[in-house]
């Protein structure tokens, strides 16, 4: 299920803005993206380590929505059997960084105009000529290890974040808010924040995971906010 270790490389693109966004109370101003209809049903990445993929279409999904189009599911198979000229490397791995620059400049299909088949752990031939939908006309990183600049992100969309998901405290996650002192920053695992919010008196990161709907809560899991841990529970500050 997972991708190899995923470097924090230093961040080049970052949206200083959200340091200076106004504060936000977890409690009161909870944001729920999948129930705002920009978030697209859960998937399954199967044993494809293509979870850089589903985290990058997650994203794109929401802003799409976000800025007065329809709710698409788009196609995770583009970016992992095309887009290894971008650095990526398929079922092996990559980075949503990389595959934001490919969707730039190459766009987007539809889910339904290039299904998911990689799920068996094979790549797979690039399929050209599929019509894109959209582009991305830019992106950029959340300043690292800072709360408050990720929650002004999330309180403007769905954001694509890499966390450690290899130990079996995540892996058997069922319910409630997740805070195992299991849990490290060595980040392997792409997935989507789609919110945030407060359970029984502790604040909470949404996340939609890519391990299917009967994984965690419905393909969900809620990462605790505020972690004692400097890079966040999971690693979830590290390279948002």
């Amino acid at each position: 299920y997972l991708s190899s270790p995923m470097p924090v490389r230093e961040q080049k693109n970052v949206d200083l803005s959200l340091l200076s966004a106004p504060k936000i109370n977890v409690g009161a101003d909870a944001k729920d993206w999948t129930t705002l209809g920009a978030v697209t049903p859960v998937k399954n990445q199967g044993q494809c380590g293509s979870c850089w993929a589903f985290s990058t279409t997650g994203s794109v999904e929401g802003a799409f929505q976000i800025a007065g189009n329809p709710l698409t599911s788009l196609s995770e198979q583009d970016l992992v059997s095309c887009a290894t000229a971008s650095g990526n490397q398929g079922c092996n791995g990559g980075l949503m960084d990389n595959a934001f620059k490919w969707i730039e400049t190459n766009g987007l299909p539809t889910e339904a105009s290039y299904p998911y088949t990689s799920g068996t752990g094979t790549t797979g031939t690039c399929t050209k000529g599929k019509t894109s939908v959209m582009k991305v006309g830019g992106y950029a990183d959340v300043p690292q290890k800072n709360e408050q600049a990720l929650l002004a992100a999330i309180s403007k969309g769905p954001v694509s974040v890499a966390i450690e998901a290899d130990k079996s405290a995540f892996q058997f996650y069922k319910s409630g808010v997740f805070d195992s002192t299991s849990c490290g920053t060595t980040l392997d695992h792409g997935v989507l924040i789609a919110g945030y919010g407060t359970l029984g008196g502790k604040d909470y990161y949404k996340v939609k995971n890519s391990w299917g709907p009967s994984w965690g809560m419905d393909g969900y899991i809620l990462i605790e906010r505020g972690a004692s841990q400097s890079g966040g529970e999971c690693g979830i500050l590290m390279g948002p």
